[in-house]
């Protein structure tokens, strides 16, 4: 096994209203606002900057990029992919092997069904018990799961990353 030179935080988009123009559309509730904050904070707590970012070009998903980078103190420029809104757990994996190279920890923002699916898909089972556990309990609104990973972007496929921490945030 490679060292785990890499990380990946996966996060389920915050607590959205139901309603909106669109459903691509559709902006956070305040609590949404205040749980990406929350995730932010502990995202800043366990150490984890953020060199890259994929965020699904969805108001509610750049919003809670927003929210959460602002709290962690992450400068990163976001990629917005409106291909990922609509993604599925392979096509989700396809965009992440596309990362630069020289990025160290990919911050994913998206939407169930698919980054719980692939949360589930990358999970090597040699990680963290508890956090596998818990993440396999749910992936509620503003759910955080930290992967380590050992290869090169390109390599990533299922069963390749080790979850080191799951997260729900409640701000």
């Amino acid at each position: 096994m490679q060292p785990l030179s890499r990380r990946i935080v996966l996060v389920r988009h915050a607590k959205a209203r139901q309603d909106g123009p669109t459903d691509a559309e559709r902006e956070l509730e305040d609590r949404g606002r205040a749980d990406a904050a929350a995730a932010g904070r502990w995202l800043a707590g366990q150490g984890v900057g953020a060199d890259h970012a994929l965020v699904s070009a969805a108001t509610r998903t750049r919003q809670t990029w927003e929210a959460m980078a602002r709290a962690a103190g992450w400068d990163v420029v976001p990629d917005l992919d409106r291909g990922f809104y609509g993604a599925g757990p392979e096509t989700a994996m396809d965009l992440i092997r596309l990362t630069p190279g020289e990025a160290r920890t990919l911050v994913v923002i998206g939407h169930n069904p698919t980054v719980a699916y692939l949360a589930h898909l990358l999970d090597d089972g040699e990680g963290d018990v508890e956090a596998a556990t818990a993440m396999a309990g749910g992936y509620p609104t503003g759910a955080v799961t930290l992967f380590g990973f050992g290869g090169d972007w390109a390599d990533l496929a299922p069963a390749t990353a080790t979850v080191l921490a799951f997260h729900v945030a409640r701000g």
